[in-house]
C-alpha cells in the first residue's frame, strides 16, 4: 500500500455493511466494501458506466458524505478494475500474484435468515467502522454535536420504551382488574357513584367493608335470585361460563393474529439475546396481540400470571421504537443491548422494583452485559416505574396490587421454619419442572387426542380450572389479589378480610389452614397443565401465590403453638400482648422459595421481595429460603423453568456459564468432517446455474470454500487426500444467504439497480469465480470473493472440545471451521455444540452419544442441525426433519 494512512483513511476502510435483500441493490456502488479511499491514490477517477459482469468487481466508488450533506456534487474516490490495476503506478500491491487483497475481509453481508445466529463480532467490528467514520468525517463543533446526537439515540429509545412500557402496563392492570371481577358481579349506577366501568375495588372506593358496597352487584342478585343455593349454583355458572369465554378469546387472538404471543415469552427472549434470530416475534402484531391476550388470559381466573409476559412487552415495544434508528436497529448486536435493558422495565413494572429489573436481566436474561448496559438498564427502568408511579392505576400509589409494608421484625426460633420453607421451596420448584415438562412432551406425542386443537385443549383446561377455582375462596380470587391478602399483615387489611385470615379462633384456623393447602396443591396442579398453552402465560405469579400460599399455612401453624406454649422457653423473646409471629411474613418468604425454586434465581429475587415490602430485616430469611431452595432444586435438576422450555424446544441457546458439562474429547471426533458436507472447489470454475443447483438441492446454511487439488465433482473423492494437508486448503467460507443474494443480483441486475449502457447479459452458463481469473477483468465472469467470508474464526483440529466450546460461548460464533496446516478438516456450528451439551447432560439425543469413546454413534448423525431450530414455539408441525448439516 502507498505508505502510511492517516486517522482520516481510517474512515475509508472497509466498510462492513449488513442489509436485508430488498434494500441491498447495487452493494458496489451505494454501500462499498474497500480497503481503497480517496487519499491512498494518487489522483480520481471517475468510473465508467458498468455492466451487470462490472459491479462484482469495482473496489471502491465512496462518495463524500461532507460534499453530499452540503448539497454539492459528491467526490467519487478511485475506481480500478482487477484487469488494468496491475500495471497502475498509483497502488503498492502484491509482489506476486493478482490483486485480491482488497476484498480480503469479512466480505459483504445481505442480513440474517430467520432462525439463524448472528455474527457478534461482526457486528461490533461494523460498530467500530460506523464511530470511526463519524468521527472523521465530522470535526469541530458541528462534529461535537453530531457525535452527540449519535449518542443520544440509545437514550431517547430507552426512555420512550420505559414510558411505552409504563403505559402499556398500566393498561393490562386496570382492564384485567375489571374483567376478572366482571366473573362474579358488576357495578350498577347508584347513589354510591358507581358505575358498570368499574371494577369492585373502585365501585366499593370508601367503605371499610364490601359487604356495606351497595353498588357492587352479584350476578345471583342482578338475577333476583335469594335462595343460598340457588345463588351459589347461578354464581358456579356466571364464574365458569365468563372464564372459558375470555380463556378462549385469548387463544382465537393468539392462533389468528400471531403465534409469538403464546406462553411467557422469557425462553425466547433469552434465546434471541443469546444472539438467535426470530422473525415477528418482537413485532407490532406481536404487541397488539399478547397485550390483549393477556388480559383476556389472567381474568379467566386460570393459574398463570402477566409479570413473565411484560418482559416480552417491554422487548416488543423497544424494539418499534428503535426501528427509525439504523445504527441501533441495523445492528444486531447493539439491538440486544437495548432489549436487554427494555426488559429491566418489564419486570420494573411488574413488581414495582426497578432495581431487581435491572438484576433479573442480568441474572436470568442477558447474554452478554456489560456495564453500559447496567446503567442502561437502570435509567429504562426507573422511567417505566415513574410512569407507572404517575399513572397510579390502582389509586393507592403501589405500582402493583401486592405490594406490602411490614413495621415488626422476627425472631430467631423463626429460623428453623424459614428454613423448612427454604426445603418445601426446593421441592416444588424440582417437581413443577418435572411435571411440567411431562406435560408438555405429552402434548407433542401422537397420541394425545388435542395434539392439533389448541382451542379445545383451552377451552377444556378453563373449564377445568373454573370448577375446581370456585368452591375453594382462595382459588376463586384473582392472584394478584390473593396474594397482597397472604403477605398483608392483620393490622393493616382492617375490616376487608375477606378471606377470613385474620378473625379465625383456634379451630377455624386449622380448618383455614387446610385451605390453604389444598389451595397450594391444586394451584400446583393446574398451573404445571397451563403454563404451555398457546395462550399468553407467565410461572412468576403462580409461583409466588403457590408459595405463599403454603407459607401462610407454615405461620399460621407456628402462631398457634406460640399461643398455646407462650411461656415456653423457646418464646421467651415474644413480647406479651404485642403479636409475635406473623403469618404474613411466612408467605413473603414461601413465596421467594417457590419462586427460587423454579427458576433458580438468587439475587435478583431478594433484592424484588425487598422492593416489594420495604421490610430490610427480612432480608436475611428471604436469602436462606431463597438459597436452601435453589439447592435442593439443583439435585432434582440444573435447570429452572425457562432453561428446561429452551432444551424442550430445542432453541440453539448455549449458556455463557462455566458450570457447563463439556465432555472430554477432542473436536476431530465430534466435528462434521470435509467428506459429510458439501464444498466448494475453489481451484474450478462453476457456473451460475451448477450454484443455483446446489442452492436448490441442499440446505446448508453455508459452504466452506476450498482450494483441492484437483478439481472434483464429488466431495467423497477428498476422503483419499486427508492424508496430504496441502490438497484442501480452505480458503473461506460464503454463507447461504450471500450466495444466493449474489447470484440473484447478477443474473436479475434489473431488479436491483438498472445499468444504463449495459449490454452483457448473464446467463446460467457464466462462471463464477472464489479466487483471481482473468475472466474477471476481462467481464466474462463472476468474482464471488466480495460475498466470501476470507478471514472465518479457524481451530486446529487436534484441539480439545473444552475449548471449542468457550470460544462459542465468549466469542458470539455461529460456526468454527477445523484446519491441519492449513488444510481444511470439519467445521462445528452452534446448533452442533448446543446438540453435544446436552446429550452429554443426558438430554435429546443423549442416546446417541458416547463421551468415553470419544466418538458418536451414527443415530447421531441423523439429528437435524436446520428445521428443528423451528420446532416448539415457532412451527410446531414441521415433520420429520431431514440429515442435513447445516451451519448456523
Amino acid at each position: 500500500m502507498s505508505g502510511p494512512r492517516s486517522d482520516s483513511d481510517d474512515s475509508n476502510g472497509s466498510e462492513l455493511d449488513l442489509i436485508t435483500a430488498e434494500e441491498a441493490g447495487d452493494i458496489s456502488s451505494s454501500r462499498p466494501l474497500s480497503l481503497l479511499g480517496p487519499r491512498t491514490l494518487g489522483r480520481t477517477v471517475s468510473p465508467p458506466p458498468t455492466t451487470p459482469l462490472q459491479w462484482n468487481k469495482i473496489p471502491s466508488t465512496v462518495p463524500s458524505a461532507r460534499a453530499q450533506a452540503n448539497g454539492g456534487p459528491a467526490e467519487t474516490s478511485a475506481t480500478i478494475e482487477e484487469g488494468d490495476s496491475h500495471g497502475s503506478e498509483h497502488v503498492d500491491h502484491k509482489d506476486e500474484g493478482p490483486l485480491d487483497w482488497y476484498v480480503e475481509g469479512p466480505g459483504r453481508r445481505v442480513g440474517y435468515d430467520d432462525l439463524t445466529a448472528i455474527d457478534w463480532i461482526y457486528e461490533y467490528t461494523k460498530e467500530r467502522q460506523r464511530l470511526r467514520k463519524i468521527l472523521a468525517h465530522h470535526t469541530g463543533l458541528v462534529g461535537n454535536l453530531r457525535q452527540l446526537l449519535d449518542a443520544s439515540h440509545v437514550w431517547f429509545v430507552l426512555v420512550a420504551s420505559g414510558i411505552s412500557v409504563g403505559c402499556v402496563a398500566a393498561f393490562i392492570n386496570i382492564a384485567s382488574d375489571w374483567l376478572g371481577d366482571i366473573k362474579t358481579g358488576y357495578c350498577k349506577k347508584g347513589v354510591g357513584g358507581g358505575d358498570f366501568y368499574l371494577n369492585k375495588q373502585f365501585c366499593c372506593w370508601g367503605h371499610d367493608e364490601f359487604a356495606q358496597c351497595q353498588d357492587w352487584t352479584p350476578w345471583p342478585a342482578a338475577l333476583g335470585i335469594r335462595a343460598r343455593a340457588g345463588q351459589f349454583v347461578m354464581g358456579y355458572i356466571f364464574f365458569i361460563a365468563f372464564s372459558v369465554l375470555f380463556a378462549v378469546s385469548a387463544a382465537i387472538l393468539v392462533t389468528r393474529y400471531s403465534i409469538y404471543a403464546q406462553h411467557s415469552g422469557i425462553a425466547e427472549i433469552k434465546t434471541v439475546l443469546g444472539g438467535f434470530v426470530i422473525r415477528k416475534f418482537l413485532g407490532a402484531w406481536t404487541l397488539v396481540t399478547k397485550s390483549f391476550g393477556l388480559i383476556l388470559a389472567v381474568s379467566s381466573g386460570m393459574w398463570l400470571g402477566k409479570e413473565g409476559p411484560f418482559v416480552h412487552l417491554a422487548c416488543c415495544c423497544a424494539n418499534i421504537i428503535m426501528k427509525p434508528f439504523e445504527s441501533l436497529s441495523q445492528n444486531e448486536a447493539r439491538k440486544r443491548e437495548v432489549l436487554s435493558a427494555a426488559a429491566a422495565s418489564g419486570i420494573s413494572v411488574a413488581f414495582g422494583a426497578p432495581i431487581g429489573g435491572v438484576l433479573f436481566s442480568l441474572e436470568q436474561l442477558s447474554y452478554y452485559f456489560p456495564d453500559k448496559t447496567m446503567w442502561q438498564s437502570f435509567v429504562c427502568a426507573m422511567v417505566a416505574a415513574v410512569t407507572l408511579q404517575a399513572l397510579n392505576p390502582f389509586h393507592t400509589g403501589k405500582l402493583v396490587l401486592y405490594q406490602v409494608t411490614y413495621t415488626t421484625g422476627w425472631y430467631s426460633f423463626e429460623l428453623a421454619p424459614f428454613i423448612l420453607l427454604g426445603i418445601i421451596g426446593g421441592i416444588y420448584g424440582g417437581l413443577f419442572i418435572k411435571l411440567n415438562m411431562l406435560v408438555a412432551r405429552l402434548r407433542k406425542s401422537a397420541s394425545y387426542p388435542l395434539r392439533n386443537r389448541p382451542l379445545l385443549e383451552i377451552l377444556v383446561v378453563s373449564a377445568i380450572s373454573a370448577v375446581v377455582n370456585y368452591p375453594n375462596l382462595f382459588m376463586r380470587a384473582q392472584l394478584s389479589e390473593l396474594v397482597y391478602y397472604l403477605f398483608a399483615e392483620c393490622a393493616t387489611i382492617g375490616n376487608n378480610d375477606i378471606f377470613g385470615l385474620c378473625r379465625a379462633t383456634t379451630a377455624g384456623a386449622l380448618s383455614m389452614a387446610w385451605l390453604l393447602v389444598a389451595a397450594s396443591l391444586l394451584g400446583f396442579l393446574l398451573a404445571s397443565i397451563t403454563f404451555g398453552l398457546q395462550i399468553p402465560a407467565g410461572i412468576i405469579l403462580p409461583s409466588l401465590a403457590i408459595g405463599a400460599l403454603y407459607g401462610r399455612t407454615l405461620g399460621v401453624v407456628v402462631q398457634l403453638i406460640q399461643k398455646h406454649f407462650s411461656t415456653s422457653l423457646l418464646f421467651a423473646a415474644c413480647t406479651p400482648d404485642v403479636p409475635c409471629v406473623i403469618p404474613g411474613t411466612y408467605a413473603i418468604v414461601g413465596a421467594a422459595s417457590a419462586l427460587a425454586g423454579v427458576t433458580r434465581m438468587t439475587v435478583s429475587i431478594v433484592v424484588i421481595m425487598f422492593e416489594l415490602t420495604g421490610a430490610l430485616s427480612y432480608v436475611l430469611p428471604i436469602m436462606i429460603a431463597v438459597m436452601l431452595a435453589k439447592w435442593i432444586g439443583d439435585v432434582f435438576s440444573t435447570r429452572g423453568i425457562y432453561e428446561s422450555w429452551i432444551q424442550f424446544n430445542e432453541y440453539p441457546y448455549l449458556e455463557n456459564k462455566d458450570d457447563a458439562v463439556i465432555p472430554h474429547v477432542l473436536v476431530s471426533s465430534l466435528m462434521t468432517r470435509v467428506e459429510e458436507m458439501k464444498c466448494l472447489d475453489a481451484n474450478r470454475p462453476h457456473t451460475v446455474e451448477n450454484l443455483q443447483n446446489i442452492l436448490r438441492t441442499t440446505s446448508y446454511r453455508g459452504f466452506p470454500v476450498v482450494a483441492f487439488r484437483k478439481a472434483v465433482t464429488d466431495v467423497a473423492e477428498t476422503v483419499s487426500n486427508r492424508q496430504y494437508p496441502r490438497e484442501n486448503t480452505l480458503l473461506g467460507y460464503i454463507s447461504r444467504v450471500e450466495l444466493a443474494f449474489a447470484l440473484e443480483r447478477m443474473t436479475h441486475p434489473s431488479s436491483h439497480r438498472p445499468s444504463p449502457g449495459a449490454e452483457t447479459v448473464v446467463d446460467s452458463q457464466t462462471q463464477c469465480y472464489f479466487t483471481y481469473h482473468p475472466d474477471i477483468a476481462s467481464g466474462c465472469g463472476i468474482d464471488l470473493r466480495p460475498w466470501m467470508d476470507q478471514t472465518p474464526i479457524t481451530l486446529n483440529v487436534n484441539s480439545s472440545l473444552q475449548l471449542a466450546v468457550h470460544m462459542f460461548q465468549k466469542l458470539g460464533l455461529r460456526y468454527l471451521l477445523f484446519v491441519d496446516r492449513g488444510a481444511f478438516r470439519g467445521i462445528l456450528t452452534k446448533k452442533d455444540v448446543w446438540w453435544i451439551l446436552s446429550a452429554s447432560a443426558d438430554g435429546p439425543g443423549a442416546e446417541g452419544f458416547v463421551a468415553d469413546a470419544e466418538t458418536r454413534r451414527e443415530t447421531a448423525l441423523e439429528e437435524d442441525d436446520s428445521l428443528e431450530e423451528a420446532r416448539g414455539l415457532l412451527q410446531p408441525d414441521l415433520g420429520e426433519p431431514d440429515h442435513q448439516k447445516m451451519p448456523s
